[in-house]
């Protein structure tokens, strides 16, 4: 009914706002595990994938690493870019981990693509260029790393961080190669931990290495245990480098035990953060405190989780599957642990 005339008033639609917060899952041994016929239980114990219980859960963005030529197909382009596909089909976000290496690159091993290990300096940074924009160009990644935890630099010996002038030389063939067919990917470089981060940083701004997040791993066995010294190595990062950070790689126990044979790179309590115990709730808190000191500062942009699909795949008594399970997003039953619900907004 009208009452003087008036039109009722339609209601406004609702806009969703821009969901900027990265709340990101590195999945990337995914494919190898569902080859295995693993399966994943949310938490009304209803069997679903990793990916679509993270997603229902808020994860908005899934990491994934990329190697030049592994020994198997895992972690190789054409899973990578499959699995790139299906994560966008799910309507997530992309982020591609390139460790320039056919195996782990981490702040202790840096070792070159084997097709790459005779190559000229010269040659070396056209095939980076030439490489990083193919994989690029066909995956369009929403976030790009170059390089993973290059801390000692990356592609030795010629990108070793004791001549930072070739190091970087690297890196800008990357970052170049991104911008050249991808520019509104945004570029990651990744540091490990907090220690000398401010002058590992510093030396990319003084020799204009072009890229937009700084991205650092924060595991408190190896990192420090104090969220409020990562704080404000965040803080003092943004300002001297004017640029947001990102945790690019984290994770908790929610165990000491273990469920295979596989040796277990944590499982002693002095490996621990003292207010968060290995318990299911202690991991939750950890990584609720994590994303709200996180969420509540201007200088960073998210988190992403490592290892939390890495279960102990292969079986309870095997010697070659996760070392991880215990720090992993699902109990030793397969079922989503309460920790899945910090990817919510």
């Amino acid at each position: 009914m009208l009452l003087f005339g008036c039109k009722k008033k339609q209601a406004l639609p609702v806009i969703a706002l821009p969901d900027t917060f990265i709340r990101a899952a590195d999945l990337s041994f995914l494919p190898e595990i569902e080859q295995y016929g693993y399966t994943y239980y949310n938490s009304n114990n209803t069997s679903a994938s990793a990916l679509d219980i993270l997603k229902s859960n808020g994860c908005n963005t899934v990491r994934i690493r990329l190697w030049h030529t592994p020994s198997n197909q895992h972690s190789s382009f054409d899973e990578v870019y499959t699995f790139s596909k299906r994560v966008k089909a799910a309507g997530l976000k992309v982020w591609l981990d390139l460790h320039y290496s056919d195996t782990w690159a981490d702040p202790g091993s840096q070792i070159k693509p084997s097709a790459w290990s005779a190559l000229s300096f010269t040659v070396l940074k056209d095939s980076v260029y030439n490489y990083t924009k193919y994989v690029t160009q066909i995956i369009k990644p929403e976030y790009i790393q170059i390089g993973n935890e290059i801390n000692s630099g990356l592609l030795f010996p010629d990108g070793a961080i004791s001549d930072i002038f070739k190091l970087s030389d690297l890196v800008k063939s990357g970052c170049k190669a991104v911008r050249d067919v991808s520019p509104q990917s945004k570029i990651i470089i990744h540091f490990a931990g907090i220690t000398n981060a401010d002058w590992f940083f510093s030396q990319l701004k003084n020799t204009s290495v072009d890229y937009d997040i700084m991205g650092l791993s924060y595991y408190p066995i190896w990192h420090g245990k104090s969220l409020d010294s990562l704080k404000t190595a965040i803080s003092s990062l943004t300002l001297n480098n004017n640029k947001r950070v990102i945790i690019a790689e984290t994770a908790y126990p929610f165990s000491l035990g273990y469920d295979d044979y596989t040796n277990n790179i944590l499982g002693l309590s002095t490996q621990l953060i003292p207010a968060y115990p290995a318990t299911e709730q202690g991991q939750f808190n950890f990584m609720h405190d994590l994303k709200n000191m996180l969420n509540q500062n201007n200088y960073a942009i998210g988190f992403c989780y490592w290892g939390g699909e890495w279960t102990a795949y292969r079986g309870p008594v095997a010697t070659n599957g996760s070392s991880w399970e215990n720090q992993a997003l699902f109990d030793f039953n397969h079922k989503a642990l309460p920790v899945v619900t910090v990817f919510r907004k």
